[in-house]
C-alpha cells in the first residue's frame, strides 16, 4: 500500500556543548530526515559544524542551515534592534561558514531555517525577510528552500518572490489560537511527553491541531520540527516516527526544489 502522504522530520542541531547533549543530538540524527545546523549566530563554530554535518551525512540526513541574530548570550531568542547592513553581514558570515564546511564534506546547504527571534521576524514577511532572502540568494544554491511557520505572511512573500519554501509545524511546542507558539516562559509551552508530542505530530500531518485554549487550527505542514534541546528529544522523535509510519505517513526528506 502506498503511503497516504510524505512528510519531512527535522531537528535543530549543532547547538550542544555538553557530552550528554551532543549524544542526544546524534541520536536525533538517526531518526530525522533533515537537520538544521547552528552556524555561529546563537551557537556553533567550525568544529561543531564539521562534526554535526559529518554525523548527518553518515546517517543519510539532509543538511540545512540554522542562522540567527548574532546573539550567543541570549541564544538567539531575544529580538534585536540591529542595523540591516550589520544583520546582512552576520547572516552572510553564518551561511558562508556552513557552506564551506558542507563543501569539504561533499554536500551543499539544502534549506535555511532561521532560529529563535529571527524566525519570528522573518515570518512576518517584512524587512527582515528581505534581508534573509538577499543573503540566501548570494550565499546558497539556487534551489535552497526557506523553512517558515505554516501559514505565516512570509509564505505569501516567498511565493511572490519565487523562493522555494517549506511550511513547518512543531511536534514539541504548544500553539496559540492565532497559530503562533506559546511563549517558552509560559506553563505547558514545551511538550515533554513523547506520546503527547507524537499525537500533535500526527494531527499536524493530517492538517489540523488543537491550540492551548481548545481552538482548532487548520495548518498545512511540509516538515515537522523536534527541537534538539527539548527534554527527551530522542524519545519524542522515536514516538513521532512510530505514530506517523503506523498511520501510513512516510517520513522522507523533501525532494530538491
Amino acid at each position: 500500500m502506498s503511503p497516504s502522504r510524505t512528510i519531512d522530520l527535522n531537528a535543530d542541531v549543532g547547538e550542544a556543548t555538553e557530552p550528554d547533549a551532543v549524544e542526544a543530538e546524534r541520536g536525533l540524527l538517526g531518526l530525522v530526515t533533515s537537520a538544521h545546523v547552528a552556524c555561529g549566530g546563537h551557537a556553533g563554530n567550525e568544529d561543531t559544524m564539521t562534526a554535526t554535518v559529518g554525523a548527518a551525512l553518515d546517517r543519510g540526513v539532509r543538511v540545512g542551515a540554522h542562522p540567527s541574530y548574532p546573539d550567543t548570550e541570549g541564544f538567539g531568542r531575544r529580538p534585536m534592534d540591529i542595523d540591516r547592513d550589520e544583520l546582512r553581514r552576520a547572516l552572510s558570515e553564518q551561511l558562508r561558514a556552513l557552506a564551506g564546511v558542507c563543501a569539504k564534506a561533499g554536500t551543499e546547504i539544502a534549506s535555511v531555517k532561521p532560529h529563535g527571534a529571527l524566525y519570528g521576524e522573518v515570518a512576518k514577511g517584512g524587512a527582515i525577510y528581505l534581508v534573509l532572502r538577499a543573503v540566501m540568494a548570494a550565499e546558497c544554491p539556487r534551489d535552497t528552500t526557506l523553512v517558515l511557520p505554516s501559514g505565516c505572511p512570509a509564505m505569501a512573500a516567498a511565493l511572490r518572490d519565487g523562493v522555494p519554501a517549506l511550511e513547518e509545524g512543531f511536534c514539541d511546542r504548544a500553539y496559540r489560537s492565532d497559530g503562533g507558539l506559546v511563549e517558552r516562559s509560559e506553563p505547558g509551552a514545551v511538550l515533554g511527553d513523547p506520546e503527547e508530542a507524537a499525537g500533535q505530530a500526527l494531527s499536524l500531518a493530517r492538517g489540523a491541531i488543537c491550540a492551548s485554549d481548545g481552538t482548532i487550527l487548520t495548518l498545512w505542514v511540509d516538515t515537522l520540527c523536534i527541537h534538539g534541546d527539548s527534554p527527551g528529544a530522542v524519545a519524542i522523535a522515536t514516538a513521532v516516527r512510530r505514530v506517523l509510519e503506523d498511520s501510513g505517513i512516510e517520513v522522507l526528506a523533501p525532494a530538491p526544489a
